[in-house]
């Protein structure tokens, strides 16, 4: 008995069938993966450093040559020349560190600054995901605690440094941008570099 011939309805719904199960293969043969997610490319300065010695302040230290150093006008209503109170701003970062000095006296005890300090590093707890805190201890018998702040924190890294008679210095890095530790891990690790040869040089005069 002779086959009937395939009218050209059925001929397409073959053709779709077998394009359909081709695609279908082909598909599951394939992975995607997306392309992770890319930050612009930071060029780094070349590493030096010089003395910062100012007149009238009980301190000295080194400070990254790419760093400008300028007294910090802000923060008092009137301005006190001589407050030893500085900004060490890092233009190529949109950083600065804020660097505070108090003398210890009878209404600024060690312990009322030390606490002040510690309070103030844990405001970032929030926001952060660990707080790390390293012992400072130099060969210039200066003494204090580095904080370390992992995470989408306002700062990363905050210590404080003293003699624990005379002197008390806080100081805070901080990136005048939104926090994003993806992005900015990178930058935080080359300035913190640097800031262990502050800290490591610093001297009581």
């Amino acid at each position: 008995m002779p086959r009937e011939k395939l009218g050209m309805k059925e001929i397409f719904k073959i053709f779709s069938v077998v394009i359909l199960l081709a695609v279908a293969v082909v598909s599951c043969k394939q992975e995607f993966s997306p392309k992770p997610k890319a930050y612009p490319r930071v060029v780094f300065p070349e590493r030096g450093y010089t003395l910062f010695s100012p007149a009238g302040c009980p301190f000295q230290f080194e400070v990254p040559s790419y760093a400008n150093v300028v007294e910090d006008t802000i923060y008092f209503d009137k301005f006190i020349k001589g407050s030893c109170w500085y900004n060490i701003q890092i233009p190529e970062f949109n950083g600065v560190v804020n660097f505070t000095y108090k003398p210890i006296n009878k209404d600024e005890t060690l312990e009322k600054l030390i606490e002040d300090a510690h309070k103030l590093s844990f405001k970032h707890t929030k926001r952060a995901d660990y707080i790390d805190e390293v012992v400072i201890q130099n060969p210039n018998k200066v003494g204090g605690l580095l904080y370390e702040v992992g995470g989408d924190a306002a700062s990363n890294v905050q210590f404080f440094l003293t003699d624990s008679v005379h002197h008390f210095i806080r100081g805070a890095l901080y990136f005048n941008n939104t926090p994003n530790a993806d992005s900015m891990q990178p930058i935080v690790n080359f300035v913190k570099e640097d800031l262990r040869v502050m800290l490591k040089s610093f001297k009581w005069k």
